[in-house]
């Protein structure tokens, strides 16, 4: 994981807020890349075995009510990631799950622990466009 961008770091939340002494574990408000009225709001740790971030967005009025998208999704795992390394969102069983925002993705990599790939050709072709 690479060091969290502490530029976007909230500081001065009452429960949430952390400072570069917590290292990547804490709250981010990240601007969004190509939509000025929306922000990432980004939970991060690297315990417990796992690097995790969670994501969801919210506008200047609070009014977004909608999960990211894929291609915000990549955008928050390059900030948090390299672009060759491997993340996943998980499905766990039924029983597993746990929802305390309703519009909150989350990306996941175990530490120690290689990712198994499936080939490409399995989810269809490569073109030469970007993501």
């Amino acid at each position: 994981m690479k060091a969290a961008p502490e530029q976007y770091m909230v500081r001065n939340h009452p429960k949430l807020g952390s400072d570069a002494t917590y290292g990547n574990n804490g709250f981010f408000v990240i601007p969004h890349h190509r939509i000025r009225e929306y922000f990432f709001q980004c939970m991060i740790s690297d315990g417990m075995g796992w690097q995790h971030v969670s994501v969801s967005l919210i506008s200047k009025l609070r009014t977004v009510e909608r999960c990211p998208t894929w291609e915000e999704m990549c955008y928050v795992k390059d900030l948090f990631w390299e672009k060759d390394e491997a993340v996943m969102q998980l499905h766990p069983p039924e029983s597993e799950y746990v929802s305390n925002h309703h519009y909150c993705l989350h990306l996941w990599k175990p530490d120690n622990t290689v990712i198994p790939m499936p080939d490409s050709i399995m989810v269809g072709t490569k073109s030469p466009q970007k993501v």
